[in-house]
């Protein structure tokens, strides 16, 4: 498979780019580039090869979950700019 260059007229209409003639030709010959080592790639004997989700072996490294117990309101209030009974109190962000 190849790209023309009114492939990638299309593309870049699609992609709302406009390229002019020297940048249309050169993204032409990189789009062949691409598509050329993803053909290698095909060629490639994958049998036997289980797929692979990611490349590290590390599965969810995950902290023990342990109970605490929660900060109090006056606790969580104490270092608030301003306040408001128990809520912190902030600008008005909406008009």
């Amino acid at each position: 498979m190849s790209v023309t260059t009114r492939d990638v007229a299309y593309i870049a209409e699609l992609a709302r780019l406009r390229f002019t003639e020297p940048e249309q030709e050169r993204m032409t010959d990189e789009l062949n580039t691409i598509l050329h080592y993803i053909e290698k790639l095909n060629e490639v004997d994958t049998e036997g090869v289980e797929p692979l989700n990611t490349i590290h072996d590390q599965i969810n490294v995950l902290r023990q979950d342990v109970e605490h117990t929660p900060l109090s309101n006056e606790e969580a209030l104490r270092n608030a700019p301003d306040r408001q009974d128990r809520f912190f109190k902030v600008p008005k962000v909406i008009g």
